[in-house]
C-alpha cells in the first residue's frame, strides 16, 4: 500500500506544480495559480499520514517506508527552491521574464552555491532521519524497524558523500578555470 502512496504523492506533487505554473503562464490566473502551489505541500502530509497510519497499524517498515521520510526530508529542504527555480524558467519561457541565474561555475561563488546546497541537504537529511526515529520509537519493536535504522545509515553515508563530492571539492577546486568545450 505504501508504494502507491509514495507513487500517488510523487505523481501528486508534480502534476499541482505543472498545473500551477501552467495555470499561471498560460491562463494568466494568478490566483488559483497560487492556490495551486500553496496546495503542493499537502502533498507531503498526504504521505505523512499515510506512513504513520501503515506502520501503526502493524506493517512491518520496508524501504517504502524509508524512501518516505527520505522524500518528506527533501521536499522540506529542496522542495521551496524547486518550485521557485520551475517558476523562474517558466516566467522566462512563456512570460518574457529574466533568463534564470545558473550557479557559478567556478571561484568562490561556486563554493557558496556548494554548501548552500549541502545545508539544505543536511536539512533533509534531519527531517528524514527525525521521522525515521520517531517511527521506530513509535512503533517500539525494533524488528518492524530494522529497515528504518538501515534508511538512517544510508541517509547519512549520502550526506557524507555529498559534502565530499559538493563543498569540500569545490573548496579544492575553487581557483581552477572551467575548460572550454574544444579546447585542448
Amino acid at each position: 500500500m505504501i508504494v502507491a502512496v509514495i507513487v500517488a504523492c510523487e505523481v501528486g506533487f508534480w502534476v499541482l506544480l505543472s498545473a500551477g505554473l501552467l495555470v499561471r503562464y498560460g491562463l494568466r490566473w494568478r490566483r488559483v495559480s497560487a492556490a495551486l502551489l500553496v496546495s503542493v505541500p499537502l502533498v507531503d502530509l498526504v504521505l505523512l499520514v499515510a506512513t504513520a497510519i501503515d506502520l501503526r497499524g502493524g506493517a512491518t517498515a520496508t524501504g517504502a517506508h524509508g524512501l518516505a521520510a527520505a522524500y518528506l526530508g527533501f521536499s522540506i529542504a529542496f522542495g521551496h527552491q524547486l518550485i521557485t527555480n520551475l517558476d523562474r524558467w517558466a516566467a522566462h519561457r512563456f512570460a518574457d521574464g529574466p533568463a534564470p541565474a545558473r550557479p557559478p561555475r567556478t571561484g568562490p561563488g561556486r563554493v557558496r552555491h556548494e554548501w548552500s546546497q549541502w545545508r539544505r541537504a543536511a536539512i533533509a537529511w534531519a527531517v528524514a532521519c527525525a521521522l525515521l526515529m520517531t517511527a521506530v520509537l513509535v512503533v517500539g519493536d525494533s524488528a518492524r524497524t530494522a529497515q528504518l535504522m538501515t534508511w538512517t545509515w544510508w541517509l547519512t553515508a549520502a550526506l557524507v558523500l555529498w559534502l565530499t563530492a559538493g563543498p569540500i571539492l569545490a573548496q579544492i577546486h575553487r581557483d581552477e578555470r572551467p575548460r572550454q568545450h574544444g579546447a585542448h
